[in-house]
């Protein structure tokens, strides 16, 4: 690739560009949600979009999530190619039965006869310092429906590629982005055109004495920890599975059966939720290739809370990942 074709975007910019592009290439594609137009969104992600595509196409909705994500459904499976912005993914609570019990399965109870082909994309995470409603991580409850698919990028380069195949997609995705990384986390992300298919998992770090499993936000711990495991003579691999639906299980089994170790990094709160199907799926795949237990760390099972020193306690970061790492590798 020419290195004049490279650029370095921030995540929001990479989102804001695959959407722009989209709406160019396929005029069935629209934006709907809470202050999408002139606002921008509360993260100022979709900025100038209303500019270039009109508020046709840019439709800021009623505080009604339950009304327009219903509308969104109807509109895709009339020929539409809508995308939905949930300001805050603890909103979803009021989109549960359009999309679990309506968009998720249409297909299969029309006999293929109707598809929607629609995204909602939505925020994750905490640190932000906006309390327990504003900073839960429900990708977990997506990912255990059928019919839904669920991507959660951990990069610029990501977030445009694998938005870009989600608005192509035929089926209903939920796309989920970091709030913190929106204008923090920047990274190159190519001129040309590129899409990066849903299900494929992708290497960060090359290991080999332990794999690190992260998702969304907890990639970028995982490279962290990882760079402090190399200090102390552990090679740590790092994989993003970048969706948790499909998910690339040959990926994930492949590499720990070269480390024979295994933790799984994960915002979203521990209980029942997505560790333990990543572990599940590692310690079925790779059993006898083990050294050791396959290590779960997601958020700490309580409601996420205002003060900055507790919230900071309830997620993974980089040291306690480092640690655990080197407990498993027995590395004192």
């Amino acid at each position: 690739m020419r290195e004049a074709s490279i650029r370095e975007l921030t995540f929001a910019q990479a989102v804001r560009e695959a959407l722009a592009e989209e709406m160019r290439r396929d005029s069935r594609v629209c934006i709907l949600g809470e202050d999408v137009a002139e606002a921008g969104t509360p993260f100022k992600v979709l900025s100038g979009l209303v500019e270039e595509f009109g508020t046709d196409r840019v439709l800021d909705t009623p505080i009604s999530e339950a009304g327009f994500t219903g509308l969104a459904v109807g509109a895709a499976m009339t020929g539409l190619r809508p995308v939905v912005d949930i300001m805050f993914g603890d909103f979803l609570t009021l989109t549960m039965d359009q999309m679990v019990n309506q968009a998720a399965k249409v297909h299969y109870m029309s006999g293929g006869e109707w598809r929607v082909p629609m995204v909602l994309r939505t925020t994750l995470g905490a640190t932000r310092r906006s309390a327990a409603q504003h900073s839960q991580s429900l990708h977990a409850w997506f990912s255990h429906v059928p019919g839904l698919k669920v991507a959660i990028p951990s990069t610029p380069y990501d977030a445009k590629g694998l938005l870009k195949s989600a608005i192509r997609d035929e089926n209903p995705v939920v796309f989920f982005e970091d709030k913190m990384m929106h204008h923090k986390l920047k990274g190159h992300v190519p001129a040309e055109e590129y899409t990066i298919p849903l299900g494929v998992a992708d290497v960060k770090r090359v290991g080999s004495d332990i794999t690190l499993v992260g998702t969304s936000s907890m990639v970028q711990v995982a490279l962290c920890a990882a760079a402090m495991l190399e200090q102390v003579g552990i090679s740590a691999e790092v994989i993003d599975p970048r969706t948790t639906w499909p998910l690339d299980e040959k990926a994930l089994i492949a590499s720990a059966k070269k480390t024979s170790r295994a933790i799984v990094i994960d915002e979203g709160y521990g209980r029942y939720g997505v560790t333990a199907e990543l572990a599940s799926v590692i310690s079925e795949g790779a059993f006898y290739d083990l050294d050791g237990p396959v290590i779960r760390m997601g958020a700490m099972h309580v409601p996420i809370p205002f003060s900055p020193p507790l919230e900071d306690a309830t997620v993974p970061n980089e040291k306690s990942v480092f640690e655990a790492a080197r407990k498993l590798c027995r590395r004192s």
